[in-house]
């Protein structure tokens, strides 16, 4: 009787230790307007909760060379994590702001109804790829060699690696297997700010920086899709990105021209809460169009 019963038993033992979920993952990077200035006060009822089906791992956003950049640690998704969020590794300290990752998640769960859903994030105020004249807000640039020779890009493979290495992310007991769907990115403004070369060389910088990082999730074909600067206006001049139409160029070159790329363009009609950032209702619509955009991708790959 009893090698009966272990008969039976055995498969179901088999079955309960190999059970995983598999979870499709999201990175989110860029600078100011991915990291969020949208107030969480202003945010619809709906996006202005815990979202318990989407877990994100924010990794601390700090300028170049600070030993803190990239900590993180997995948790449900709720506003918070826009501008003033940080992270100690073992603790996150969420702000009352907001960044295009709540309206994402939740456009995201409705074109992808039966996949479970996570998002990775990495942005920092100011940055930019270039590390000419970047000052304390940080450079993106793969080759950085200042002071401890640590940036951006460091914090970027420090919050990759170590939210990807979680085999468990919500807890639950079950083994995840995370499958990376697409880098989203939102940033150039910093990089159309000091000089007409480093503007120029934006196409050129975004086009390494972007295999870098498909290389880092080990997929040369993963889906990108970047949103275009756009330009307050709120300047003496008339324009706050004094060589913005250079990089505007090289991000639309970016997107026509390499494989699996999308571009969104609606932020050329969103208002601004002063002269670099967008107003909350900006956020919240550039969340659904990237996850509308980076949906395709996929897509279109599948078919």
């Amino acid at each position: 009787m009893k090698y009966i019963l272990m008969f039976f038993l055995v498969p179901f033992l088999l079955l309960a230790q190999t059970k995983k979920d598999t979870i499709r993952v999201f990175y989110l990077g860029g600078q100011s307007n991915m990291q969020g200035y949208g107030y969480e006060k202003e945010l619809p009822d709906s996006l202005n909760k815990k979202n318990k089906n989407v877990f994100i791992y924010q990794g601390n956003p700090v300028g170049d060379n600070d030993a803190t950049g990239g900590l993180g640690k997995w948790d449900v998704l709720q506003a918070g994590n826009g501008t003033g969020f940080a992270s100690d590794g073992k603790n996150n300290t969420l702000s009352d702001r907001f960044g295009v990752e709540l309206s994402f998640a939740k456009k995201l769960q409705e074109l992808y109804s039966n996949q479970k859903l996570a998002i990775i994030k990495y942005a920092r105020n100011g940055s930019s790829i270039d590390s000419s004249g970047t000052a304390y807000f940080g450079a993106w640039e793969p080759d950085f060699r200042a002071g401890k020779g640590i940036n951006q890009y460091d914090y970027f493979l420090r919050t990759v690696n170590n939210a990807m290495a979680v085999q468990d992310i919500n807890g639950d007991g079950v083994e995840d297997v995370l499958i990376p769907s697409g880098i989203i990115w939102m940033q150039g403004e910093s990089d159309s700010d000091k000089t007409e070369r480093v503007a120029n060389q934006y196409y050129a910088n975004l086009k390494r920086l972007m295999e870098l990082m498909r290389a880092t999730f080990r997929n040369n074909d993963l889906p990108i899709v970047i949103g275009k600067i756009s330009d307050s206006g709120d300047d003496v001049d008339g324009k706050v990105w004094g060589f913005g139409e250079l990089v505007q160029y090289g991000q639309e070159k970016f997107a026509i021209t390499e494989p699996n790329v999308a571009i969104v363009r609606s932020t050329s009609g969103y208002k601004y809460s002063d002269k670099y950032h967008y107003k909350s209702d900006g956020y919240i619509d550039l969340g659904k169009e990237f996850a509308k955009a980076v949906f395709l991708l996929n897509k279109n790959r599948s078919q």
